[in-house]
């Protein structure tokens, strides 16, 4: 019982680090216009963040950012990461996005 309890301890500062939750954005950035290009891996949004260009394809479903009839440039506040699974390597997977 008392390894249980020193466990719990030991593990306790791992599980409340770990959330789900983007508490604030990281970055701000661009989205400049559609990716037209005609490939397999091509689609998408092309967004500037800082010097680079990435892309990316959704939006969090609870975004208020819409993307419908978009009116480029939008100036955007986000929290991303790169895409693990990229086919070109410049796509990202966005966390939170926000109008600025």
């Amino acid at each position: 019982m008392k390894k249980i309890i020193l466990m719990s301890y030991l593990l306790l500062p791992f599980i409340i680090s770990c959330s789900t939750e983007v508490e604030e954005y990281m970055d701000e950035g661009t989205i400049t216009g559609y990716d037209t290009r005609e490939c397999s891996c091509c689609g998408g949004f092309f967004i500037d963040i800082g010097n680079i260009t990435y892309r990316f394809y959704t939006i969090p479903d609870n975004s208020s950012l819409n993307l419908e009839n978009p009116d480029f440039p939008i100036p955007v506040k986000l929290s991303w990461k790169m895409d693990e699974n990229a086919c070109l390597g410049d796509e990202i997977i966005v966390l939170s996005i926000e109008r600025k």
